[in-house]
């Protein structure tokens, strides 16, 4: 190892790799929010509770896919780059958040909902200003497993050109150079790391005081 080396990873290479990192992440983890809370929703309600089982195995299944084998088949219909990353990030991270979503919105009490159906509220509104608020720290619970999961299997997104920490980590095997692994792997460890934290953060203060735990 080199100080001329790790300074070059570290100054010249990592900047450009973790913005493409980061943009991998983000653009995942919100489509992943976008598809799994209203599924999840859409799954909570009494009348669709029997579709619940058959969606949730369906996304065992995809989460149990190795990640290459989803970029493998992804290949030939989206070519080299980001997208095929983001379809495989995608489909492993569903699972979580859709989980997540079912078990706080079952775990609303019925006498709250029922509290809330006698003050006159309809269905739509106890969901959207009862339900899904109480909920909330548990659907954060899962996005932060998403979340970490998406930034730490992301590094395979550098074998099919979409860039991000895994060129560095890719470019340290293929060269001999243990600074940039030590580079790529170390700041994948810190995001995940600051992202879970901040997460937890969030889920913290989105949880009611009387449901805090010590």
């Amino acid at each position: 190892m080199t100080w001329e080396n790790f300074r070059f990873a570290l100054v010249e290479k990592a900047p450009g790799a973790l913005l493409e990192h980061s943009l991998i992440v983000l653009i995942t983890v919100t489509i992943a929010i976008l598809i799994s809370v209203p599924l999840g929703v859409f799954l909570s309600r009494p009348k669709f509770k029997g579709f619940g089982l058959v969606i949730l195995n369906v996304l065992n299944v995809l989460q149990a896919i190795p990640g290459l084998a989803i970029i493998a088949l992804a290949l030939p219909l989206l070519g080299l780059g980001m997208k095929p990353a983001v379809l495989a990030l995608l489909f492993q991270s569903l699972l979580p958040i859709v989980r997540n979503t079912i078990v706080g919105l079952f775990g609303v009490s019925s006498d709250v909902k029922e509290a809330a159906s006698g003050m006159g509220m309809s269905q739509r509104k106890i969901l959207l200003e009862v339900e899904i608020p109480l909920a909330l720290p548990i659907i954060i619970s899962g996005i932060r497993t998403a979340t970490v999961y998406v930034v730490s299997m992301g590094t395979l997104a550098a074998l099919i050109g979409a860039g991000g920490l895994g060129n560095l980590i890719m470019g340290g095997l293929s060269l001999f150079r243990p600074e940039y692994l030590l580079v790529g792997a170390g700041l994948g460890a810190i995001m995940a790391i600051f992202l879970d934290r901040v997460l937890s953060h969030i889920e913290y203060r989105m949880t009611p005081p009387g449901m805090w735990v010590e």
